[in-house]
């Protein structure tokens, strides 16, 4: 067990760099429209660009993780996004800052389904969904580190400096990757068989063709894109300007969605462990509670109550541990020599949902603002986030759907009830 809490704790802190790197631009918007001479519109170009090649990345990865195993491929990340975060450190044009955060974006695509993969080799399965989200739990420190510290480094030392200081990270957790990591207890190295055009496509169309994969991927995408959305691009200007508080006061309450992801991680983990066989019903409360809220807080008469917007950021940041019970799904559904290709098909459901609501959210502001003006009012920032509600509901319909199919697979074989608990 000592050996597997290294390996985990090793590929978690690659996990955790990826989040830092990920979410470092979060406090640099600023001094990022300075450096580059660019408009609001183009920053937020990184963050749907960022969105866009992480959803896009998942099915590749998955196919190379299965072929050339974990430790590659999470090796190769770091290297990527240490690189691709210097060069965004020392570059001064626009277009070159694309390019480097784009790389920097490939190279968080092959965190996450590595330490998933890593985790259902080194743990035996009933431990497997409580490591699993306290590994997504854990990684939000991440996002802290580029909140505090970050900001932190960005007004003393300047942007240069500060960005290569954070690229400096990844060397020391690239060395730590190469002493430790093994991608299972009896082998450092494992390999997959050579794919073929032919047997990519027919790994991917069997594992999309399990209904618990299709189940797992709409679980993803229903759960995960209401705090991504906020936490990435609109929830400071809709708490500043569609809800009247204050920069502090804003700042706040993005801070405390990730705190419910980290009170909540652990807790679902547990809930999932003891009630397997109710993975999609836990899904299905969190997402009507979040509507529920959502609800109030877009029909309420003036701005919002400060306690129902904290209660706000509580129900959607338990969405990100929630949209990881479908990479269970994936676990329970798919042998192990297809699992990573299944949970990279299931990852890219959230972050592409994540992508179409950014951009309809930015629609619907500039349709319900007059003019050229970019003095977004309280009704357009909910005109605009209604958005999410047919996303809503098409994801409430298909994981309602695909759980009556993965329990009728699961019936049909006549599987005994500690079978029936696994599946």
């Amino acid at each position: 067990m000592g050996r597997a809490l290294a390996v985990w704790g090793v590929a978690l802190s690659a996990y955790l760099l990826a989040i830092f790197h990920r979410t470092s631009l979060a406090v640099a918007g600023l001094a990022a429209t300075d450096r580059f001479g660019i408009t609001a519109a183009q920053l937020a170009v990184f963050t749907m660009l960022q969105l866009l090649v992480y959803a896009a990345m998942q099915i590749p990865v998955g196919l190379l993780i299965d072929r050339f195993g974990p430790r590659s491929l999470i090796l190769t990340g770091t290297v990527v996004m240490t690189l691709a975060q210097a060069a965004f450190a020392v570059v001064d044009s626009y277009p070159a800052a694309l390019v480097a955060r784009t790389f920097v974006g490939i190279g968080d695509a092959m965190t996450w389904v590595c330490v998933l993969r890593l985790v259902s080799r080194w743990f035996p399965p009933r431990r497997v969904p409580i490591v699993t989200q306290l590994s997504g739990t854990l990684g939000q420190l991440g996002a802290i580190a580029a909140a505090v510290p970050m900001g932190l480094a960005l007004s003393r030392l300047g942007w240069t400096e500060a960005y290569l200081l954070a690229a400096g990270l990844g060397l020391l957790v690239t060395v730590a990757l190469v002493l430790v990591l093994g991608d299972a207890p009896d082998a450092r190295n494992l390999r997959g068989h050579p794919m073929s055009l032919g047997l990519v496509r027919g790994s991917l169309t069997a594992s999309w063709g399990h209904p618990g994969t299709r189940l797992g991927f709409w679980m993803h995408f229903v759960t995960q894109f209401s705090a991504t959305t906020l936490s990435l691009l609109w929830g400071y200007p809709f708490f500043v300007r569609g809800e009247g508080r204050s920069e502090e006061v804003a700042g706040l309450l993005l801070t405390s969605i990730v705190v419910a992801f980290m009170w909540s991680g652990p807790l679902l983990g547990f809930l999932v462990s003891r009630h397997p066989w109710h993975r999609s019903s836990i899904v299905l409360s969190i997402v009507w509670a979040i509507v529920t809220v959502w609800t109030a807080v877009l029909l309420w008469p003036g701005d919002a109550p400060l306690w129902l917007l904290l209660l706000l950021t509580q129900v959607v940041g338990i969405g990100g541990p929630a949209s990881m019970i479908g990479f269970d799904l994936a676990r329970t559904s798919n042998p192990a020599d297809r699992l990573a290709s299944a949970t990279g098909i299931i990852n890219q459901a959230g972050f592409a949902a994540s992508l179409v609501v950014v951009i309809a959210v930015g629609l619907v502001l500039d349709w319900r603002t007059p003019g050229d003006s970019t003095a977004y009012t309280p009704e357009a920032f909910r005109w605009a986030l209604a958005a999410q509600y047919p996303l809503w509901a098409l994801g409430l319909l298909q994981v309602w759907r695909y759980r009556r199919r993965t329990r009728a697979v699961i019936d049909r074989a006549g599987l005994t009830a500690s079978a029936r608990a696994e599946g």
